[in-house]
């Protein structure tokens, strides 16, 4: 689809613009792995320098008169010198304001089970409760950084993500050298385990008819071309996929001309292991034809499988 002049007049002010990525959030939601991310792409990442320097540190790496200042990515979170919510919200609105910095806020959230599961895992105390429960820091957290995380540009949470899945999303929001255009994910999801939260546009595809219960077809997934055919020859389903790219296709380049970097759209079933898999393999394929920038995975199509019985699919 051609960009707009108004795609191209974002773009070109953001390539301008020296890049800094603000990464905060729960402790142990994957601040150190962020990081490591953004470093892979190419930007200077930094973590856990008091905040007070935060001046210094930016006009250090900002390069020689002329010269084009390094991407930057700078870790804080409760455990930072100088830390105080208030001050690190009113410090990035000031960011915001200039004309030489595409200042973004990443937090990074986690679900409390998990949280307490990675601190058991590692024993490491929560660094707002050395000597009490983990639970009690996990709260105590959530309070502090509530309105932390109501003023960020990206909220990713981390819960139900491997390291390769995380580190695919933050490419989509902060990768260097973007092309023009929203760079897409397509994902599969399980109901029964919850919405991803980093969705966009959601669909559920749970009317179309399950191949959980055919016995040939119960052990494969979507991506299986019998799967694939056996959901397919629903009466529903191509009036279903052709009103859903009907929908998605015309709100894609008002998402270019917003200057929205990145796109989620899940598909979900019960089991997230066929009728999604098959229907976000189509979308996905139709999206990269007509030459759009898309990732694809399936959050939980492996997992269901260990499920059992139970309306899988």
């Amino acid at each position: 689809m051609p960009d707009s002049p108004a795609t191209s007049t974002t773009i070109d002010q953001r390539d301008t613009r020296r890049p800094f990525v603000l990464v905060t959030g729960l402790s142990g939601a994957g601040r150190g792995t962020a990081l490591a991310a953004l470093e892979d792409m190419g930007y200077v990442a930094v973590d856990n320098v008091p905040l007070p320097l935060l001046g210094d540190l930016m006009r250090s790496t900002a390069g020689s008169p002329g010269e084009m200042a390094a991407p930057l990515a700078f870790g804080v979170d409760t455990r930072t010198y100088g830390f105080e919510p208030q001050d690190l919200v009113r410090r990035v609105h000031e960011l915001r304001l200039r004309s030489d910095i595409d200042t973004r806020l990443l937090f990074l959230d986690c679900d409390s089970e998990t949280l307490q599961r990675r601190y058991t895992e590692s024993r490491r105390p929560h660094p707002l409760a050395p000597d009490r429960p983990v639970k009690d820091g996990i709260g105590e957290e959530r309070k502090q950084l509530g309105w932390v995380r109501d003023s960020a540009d990206v909220v990713v949470d981390t819960s139900a993500l491997s390291p390769h899945q995380f580190k695919q999303l933050l490419v989509g929001h902060f990768a260097l050298g973007r092309s023009l255009g929203t760079r897409l994910s397509v994902m599969s999801f399980s109901y029964r385990r919850g919405l991803p939260r980093e969705a966009d546009l959601v669909f559920d595809v749970r009317f179309l008819k399950n191949p959980h219960y055919e016995p040939t077809l119960k052990p494969l997934t979507g991506r299986n071309q019998a799967v694939a055919a056996f959901v397919a020859s629903d009466p529903g389903y191509r009036p279903f996929i052709d009103s859903l790219k009907g929908l998605v296709g015309p709100l894609l380049p008002r998402f270019d001309a917003e200057g929205k970097s990145y796109l989620t759209i899940a598909i979900g079933c019960t089991g997230g292991r066929h009728r999604s898999v098959a229907v976000a393999e189509e979308l996905a394929g139709w999206l990269r034809g007509a030459g759009r920038s898309v990732t694809l995975s399936h959050r939980d199509a492996e997992a269901a499988g260990e499920a059992g019985a139970g309306g899988a699919g």
